[in-house]
C-alpha cells in the first residue's frame, strides 16, 4: 500500500494543532456562596491539586469569594486551610477581637443590659437599630493585612494575580450585582460576603453592596463571560431558599431580597461537585468535617474530570510559580494615615489614639492602634485600606471612621422564678473632640434591687491615655420582699441596705488587657434591720448609719469572653484600700438590751483584697476554670452582731450567691477558692458545675443580746456548689440552676434567669 506524502503532511498538521489544543485547555473553577458551608471549597482545591488538575480562572461568591481569592493570592489549599481552622479565623467569625488586641481599658463595666438602642440628634431621636450580629472591625483589618501585598504586586488588576478572579456583591438599590475584577481585592471579598443582618454592608464607589448571593450565588454566567473556559468545574455548597416561613422573619427578609440562582454550567464541557453537609449558616465549630466533604465530593468526580481535562500541573511547577507571585508583594509598612469621616478635632483625637506620628511604621504597630480606636466607644465603625504608594515604595492607611451616635440607650435586666427579678435602663450621651466624653446614666428597679446611677468619664489621648471619671450613686437591697422565706406583704422589711456615695477615679492602662485605678468615696452606708425574727408591723427597725470616706488604688486584668457566665479568658484585680468613717446606731423596738439612745463610734482600717479567675482549653468543647479570692481587713467589729456582718466583706462567686444574704459566707479576713467544669453540648448551650470553699481566719460568733465576737482562728469552714445549664441567647444568659449552701436549714435551692444578675458597685468595692 502506497502511502501519500501529502496525506502525511496532512495528518502530522492536525496531530500538532490538536496537541496545541490540548495544551492550551484552559480550566475555569466557579465556587458558590453558601457560609460555614463553604469551606468546602478547600477540600474541592486540595483534590485537583493532588491529582494535577490546572485551575486557569477563578470566580467566587460569598465564603466562594473569600476561599476563591486565598487561592487566587498563591495560597496553597492546605494554607488556606490553616488559616480557616485557626483561632483568629474563628474569632473573624465570631466578631470577636483577639485576646492579644482586646483593650480593657476602654471598656465600661459591665451591667444588666440585653440590647443597645443608638439615638442621633441630628435626626430627631430615630433610632437606629443594629444591622449586623457580628463586629466586622477584627474581619476587615485581617482581610487587608492578607490582602494588601498580593493586591498590590497585581498592580490592582485581578487578572494579574497569581490565578485570574472575578467576585461578585449585590447592589440592592437596583437589585443588581456588581462585578469586581479590580481595584482592593479585600473590600471586594467583603462586599460580596456582607450577608444581611449578620455582617454591615459596605460602601465601594459610593455603593452600599451587601452579599453577593443575593443575586447571583453561583456566578458561571461570570466565569464564560469573562474568561470563557474550556472546561468548567463548579463547586456548589447552596442552594435557592425555600418558600418563606410564617413564623420565621429572617426567611421572609431572605425571599424579598434574594433572587433564584442558576446553579447550572453554562459551557458545553464541565462537571458541578456538590458536597453533602449538614452545617449551621455560620457555624465554624466543625469546618475540617466541611473540608473533608469537599474533598471526598471532588474524588468521586475525579475520573470524570480527567477524562476531560488532560493538561496537568506538577507541584514544582505550581510551587515554583507560587514563589515568583509570592516575591513580587511588598511587606507592608506604613508611611501616612488618611481619616475620613471625622472632623479636624476628632481626627487630631484619633490619629493619638493611633499614635502615628508621619513616619514609617510596622504593621504590628499601627495595628494596635487600630484596635485601640475601635474599642472606643465613642466610634461606631471601622474600616482599613492598605494601598501601595509606589513613589515612596511603602503603604497608605486610609481608615473609613463613623463616629457613633450622640445618644446611646440600653434596655435589659433580669427576669426570674424567685422574687428577684429587675429592669434595667441605661442612657449615654457622646463628645468627641480633642477627648472624649460620655456622659451616662443607668436605672435599676425591681423587689431586691434598686439603684440610680449618674457618671461622667472624660479620655483624654495622652502618650500613656488617662481617664477621669467623677460620679454618684444610689443603691438599695431589700432582702425581706426578694426572699421566697417571707410573705410580700409584711411590714417593714427585715432587711434593707440602702447607700449613697459619690467618687472620682482616675485610671491609665499598664497593657492592653491591664488597668490602674485610683479613686476615692465619700458616702453612707445605711443598714436597717431586726435583731430578732418576731416582730409586727409595730415594731420599728434598728439603724446603723456609716458616714464614710476611703481611697482605694487597684490593679486588673480582664480578657473574660461574657460580663457572666464567662468560658474564656482571665480576670485578675488587685486592691488595696483605706478606710474611714462613723458609725451610728441607732436602736429599734426590738433591741434585747437597754442601750443608750443612739451609739457613735469611729472607725479606720485598711484591705487588701485579690481575686483571680481562669479558664483553660479555649477552643475545646470541655473547659475548666479556677477561681480563688483572698482578703485581709484590719477592720473593728461593729456594735452589734447584725450590723458587724453587714459591714463585712462577702464571698460571692455565682450568681444566686449576689442575690441572698448569707452570714456564713462573710469575714474580715479570709481565702476562698473554686473549681469550674463547663462543657458546651451546643454552640450556645453549656452545663455548668462550680465548687468553691470559703476557709475564714475567724467568723464573727453571734452571742446573747445579739452582741458579737470572733471565734477561734480557722474553727470554721463552709461550702457552696451549683449545678446549671445555660443557654446564650443574642441578647442576654438563660439559665437553671441547683445551688447549695452547707451548714443551713434548706441547703438546696432553685434559680431560674433570664438576663444579667449584675448591679452597680457599692460604697466600698
Amino acid at each position: 500500500m502506497q502511502i501519500n506524502k501529502g496525506s502525511i503532511s496532512i495528518f502530522i498538521v492536525c496531530l500538532l494543532l490538536l496537541c496545541s489544543s490540548l495544551k492550551a485547555q484552559k480550566v475555569g473553577l466557579v465556587l458558590s456562596g453558601g457560609g460555614a458551608s463553604g469551606a468546602a471549597h478547600i477540600g474541592v482545591l486540595k483534590a485537583l491539586e493532588e491529582n494535577h488538575i490546572p485551575i486557569d480562572y477563578i470566580t467566587g461568591t460569598s465564603m466562594g469569594a473569600l476561599v476563591g481569592s486565598l487561592y487566587a493570592m498563591g495560597y496553597s489549599p492546605e494554607q488556606i486551610e490553616k488559616l480557616v481552622k485557626s483561632e483568629s479565623f474563628q474569632n473573624w467569625s465570631q466578631g470577636i477581637v483577639d485576646n492579644k488586641y482586646a483593650y480593657y481599658f476602654k471598656r465600661d463595666d459591665s451591667n444588666a443590659s440585653w440590647i443597645t438602642l443608638k439615638l442621633s440628634l441630628d435626626s430627631a431621636f430615630v433610632s437606629t437599630l443594629p444591622t449586623n450580629v457580628i463586629s466586622p472591625i477584627a474581619m476587615d483589618w485581617g482581610s487587608m493585612e492578607i490582602a494588601a501585598p498580593a493586591i498590590a504586586a497585581a498592580k490592582y488588576n485581578f487578572d494579574s494575580l497569581f490565578i485570574p478572579f472575578r467576585c461578585v456583591a449585590s447592589d440592592i438599590e437596583i437589585k443588581k450585582s456588581v462585578i469586581f475584577s479590580k481595584g482592593d481585592l479585600a473590600q471586594a471579598v467583603r462586599a460580596s460576603m456582607s450577608y444581611p443582618f449578620y455582617i454591615k454592608p459596605i460602601y465601594v464607589d459610593g455603593k452600599l453592596l451587601f452579599d453577593g448571593g443575593l443575586y447571583n450565588n453561583f456566578p458561571s454566567d461570570i466565569m464564560f463571560d469573562d474568561f470563557f473556559p474550556d472546561f468548567m468545574i463548579g463547586s456548589n455548597v447552596a442552594g435557592n431558599n425555600p418558600p418563606p416561613d410564617a413564623d420565621n422573619i429572617l426567611s421572609q427578609i431572605k425571599s424579598m431580597l434574594q433572587s433564584k440562582s442558576n446553579y447550572d454550567i453554562l459551557c458545553e464541557a464541565g462537571v458541578i461537585i456538590e458536597p453533602k453537609i449538614d452545617v449551621g449558616l455560620f457555624d465554624f465549630s466543625t469546618v475540617q468535617n466541611v473540608i473533608d466533604s469537599g474533598y471526598v465530593a471532588a474524588q468521586r468526580n475525579m475520573d470524570f474530570i480527567k477524562q476531560h481535562i488532560l493538561r496537568r500541573v506538577e507541584p514544582l511547577e505550581l510551587a515554583t510559580k507560587r514563589k515568583f507571585f509570592r516575591d513580587k508583594q511588598h511587606k507592608i509598612m506604613f508611611d501616612n494615615i488618611y481619616i475620613d469621616g471625622l472632623n479636624k478635632k476628632q481626627t487630631a483625637y484619633a490619629l493619638k489614639i493611633l499614635r502615628h506620628k508621619n513616619k514609617v511604621v510596622e504593621l504590628e504597630d499601627i495595628k494596635k492602634g487600630y484596635f485601640r480606636l475601635s474599642s472606643d466607644n465613642k466610634i461606631k465603625y471601622i474600616y482599613p485600606q492598605a494601598k501601595y504608594n509606589e513613589q515612596t515604595g511603602y503603604y497608605d492607611l486610609f481608615l473609613r471612621i463613623k463616629k457613633e451616635k450622640n445618644v446611646v440607650t440600653d434596655f435589659g435586666g433580669n427576669f426570674s422564678n424567685r422574687p428577684i427579678s429587675m429592669g434595667y435602663i441605661g442612657l449615654q450621651y457622646n463628645y468627641l473632640s480633642r477627648f472624649a466624653t460620655n456622659m451616662n446614666a443607668n436605672v435599676y428597679f425591681g423587689k431586691l434591687y434598686t439603684s440610680v446611677q449618674l457618671r461622667t468619664r472624660f479620655d483624654f489621648p495622652f502618650k500613656t491615655p488617662i481617664f477621669i471619671e467623677p460620679g454618684f450613686t444610689w443603691n438599695k437591697w431589700d432582702y425581706f420582699k426578694s426572699s421566697n422565706a417571707f410573705f410580700e406583704d409584711v411590714k417593714p422589711a427585715y432587711l434593707i441596705q440602702s447607700e449613697e456615695y459619690g467618687q472620682l477615679n482616675l485610671g491609665f492602662p499598664t497593657s492592653k488587657e491591664a488597668r490602674v485605678v485610683a479613686g476615692g468615696v465619700v458616702g453612707r452606708t445605711t443598714d436597717k434591720y431586726y435583731q430578732t425574727n418576731f416582730f409586727t408591723q409595730k415594731d420599728t427597725a434598728d439603724r446603723t448609719d456609716f458616714d464614710v470616706a476611703s481611697a482605694q488604688l487597684y490593679y486588673e486584668i480582664n480578657s473574660l469572653n461574657r460580663k457572666q457566665y464567662a468560658n474564656q479568658g482571665e480576670y485578675l484585680k488587685i486592691k488595696i484600700q483605706y478606710v474611714n468613717g462613723l458609725e451610728t446606731n441607732t436602736p429599734g423596738s426590738t433591741t434585747i438590751v437597754d442601750t443608750l439612745p443612739e451609739y457613735k463610734k469611729y472607725h479606720e482600717w485598711a484591705v487588701l483584697k485579690m481575686t483571680a479567675e481562669r479558664y483553660f482549653n479555649r477552643r475545646g468543647t470541655f473547659k475548666i476554670g479556677l477561681f480563688g479570692e483572698g482578703v485581709y481587713s484590719t477592720q473593728t467589729l461593729f456594735n452589734n452582731y447584725t450590723s458587724s456582718v453587714l459591714a463585712a466583706p462577702s464571698f460571692q462567686p455565682t450568681p444566686d450567691s449576689k442575690t441572698i444574704f448569707k452570714e456564713n459566707y462573710r469575714a474580715h479576713q479570709y481565702l476562698a477558692g473554686g473549681i469550674k467544669f463547663v462543657v458546651n453540648i451546643r454552640k450556645t448551650v453549656e452545663l455548668r458545675a462550680e465548687g468553691y470553699i470559703f476557709q475564714p481566719v475567724q467568723m464573727m460568733i453571734k452571742k446573747e443580746d445579739n452582741k458579737v465576737e470572733y471565734s477561734q482562728p480557722f474553727a470554721f469552714q463552709h461550702y457552696i456548689a451549683t449545678g446549671a445549664v445555660v443557654w446564650h441567647t443574642p441578647v442576654g444568659p438563660m439559665s437553671l440552676s441547683v445551688n447549695y449552701y452547707d451548714q443551713v436549714k434548706d441547703p438546696f435551692s432553685v434559680l431560674f434567669h433570664f438576663g444579667y444578675i449584675i448591679f452597680n458597685k457599692r460604697t466600698l468595692e
